[in-house]
């Protein structure tokens, strides 16, 4: 219960004791942004039995009929509107709402935290909301100018090329010695400037130098191919070639060459 609620209700969205780095303009904002969501949507709903006069009224989010006498949740908020207690849940998330605690805006109900979201972008890196007239925003997310850092080293990135790793960003200094994949003809780790075919979880560089058959070193980019043990060939005949002793290649395939890694 303690973590759903720091999920649904985080303590910075709406208490500046927890944002210790905030400016005093933003001190300011976050104040006056929390007293009026406290004042214009903050509700807690009312578990009780539909009353008669209710009887046969459908619940807000499944339409599905509730009797008199059946449990029931309302919201004050939002009238005589009644939620089967299962279907008391965020609009966004679709999570319960932990002791029916709930923000409503235009009929929705909303768990805190997307309730906030809905006005202000949330940082990826800190999860404060943000409340400065600039902020960066890749893959559809958003972050301080100060927290778009690598991942790794905590180099600023603002105007600098990145890539995207596991959700966050990572200078190309640190993805290629630390996570850029070897190519299996030369060893070298495949940058973020090169482009790569992989082909059952290998990976090499696309060009005709690596990406090409072990035996007569014809370029295989987009072309059928026969694989074994790791290597590549472009026919039935090349491999058999390379290893007499065996009747039958592993696998048969296309390969799949994908561009450089995204960055920005």
């Amino acid at each position: 219960r303690a973590r759903a609620l720091l999920q649904q209700l985080p303590p910075q969205d709406c208490d500046e004791r927890y944002c210790p780095d905030l400016a005093e303009e933003e001190r300011r904002q976050l104040r006056a942004f929390s007293a009026r969501r406290r004042r214009e949507a903050l509700g807690q709903g009312l578990a009780c039995p539909v009353p008669g006069p209710c009887h046969g009224c459908p619940c807000k989010k499944c339409g599905r009929k509730l009797n008199k006498g059946d449990p029931g949740i309302s919201a004050s908020r939002l009238g005589d509107q009644f939620w089967h207690p299962s279907c008391f849940s965020c609009h966004f998330c679709h999570q319960p709402l932990v002791d029916l605690i709930y923000f409503q805006q235009d009929g929705r109900i909303y768990c805190g935290r997307h309730h906030a979201e809905l006005f202000r972008p949330r940082c990826a890196s800190c999860d404060q909301l943000i409340f400065m007239e600039e902020c960066i925003e890749a893959e559809g997310r958003r972050w301080h100018l100060e927290h778009f850092c690598c991942l790794e080293c905590d180099v600023p990135l603002r105007g600098q090329r990145y890539v995207m790793k596991s959700g966050r960003p990572c200078c190309r200094g640190c993805f290629e010695s630390l996570f850029a994949e070897p190519c299996q003809a030369c060893g070298d780790p495949i940058g973020v400037d090169s482009e790569e075919a992989t082909h059952q979880g290998l990976h090499w560089h696309a060009r005709a130098a690596c990406f090409c058959c072990s035996l007569c070193r014809k370029p295989l980019h987009g072309q059928p191919l026969t694989s074994r043990r790791g290597r590549l060939f472009c026919s039935e005949t090349c491999s058999l070639g390379r290893d007499a002793s065996s009747t039958a290649s592993d696998s048969s395939d296309s390969a799949i060459a994908s561009a450089p890694s995204p960055d920005s």
